[in-house]
């Protein structure tokens, strides 16, 4: 095979692309330390403590609320089978130092448990 000084200039021409084309490194991303102002703009979430226990079909969460807010929490059973229905607890608020057991359950196995907070603001004075 005989290389001419065409194709030998397009094979040049097409490596020094190659060289000069960015590529994409992926790196872990660093977060900055939060100014002062930062922090205070955005205001704190105080949210219950839960802990959630599986025991075999049935899910139960024990909440506790440490905060001055009233807490809103739901516990969220996952079921493994796709013929079993999913269950969502009804809310229950829980004020300051205030306890609750949220619980729910699958037909067979479970496949995931959560619990959601949504903080209610208190009115003043009660």
């Amino acid at each position: 095979m005989r290389t001419t000084w065409c194709s030998a200039s397009v094979l040049v021409s097409l490596t020094a692309l190659l060289w000069a084309t960015p590529t994409a490194v992926s790196q872990p991303r660093i977060e900055e330390p939060k100014s002062r102002s930062q922090s205070q703009s955005q205001p704190e979430t105080f949210e219950a403590d839960c802990r959630t226990v599986v025991e075999g079909s049935r899910a139960t969460a024990y909440c506790h609320n440490p905060y001055p807010e009233t807490d809103r929490v739901q516990l969220h059973v996952e079921c493994e089978r796709w013929w079993d229905v999913d269950a969502d607890s009804a809310p229950v608020s829980i004020g300051p130092a205030g306890y609750a057991e949220l619980t729910e359950r699958c037909w067979k196995e479970i496949r995931e448990v959560w619990v959601s907070h949504r903080p209610l603001q208190d009115s003043a004075g009660t």
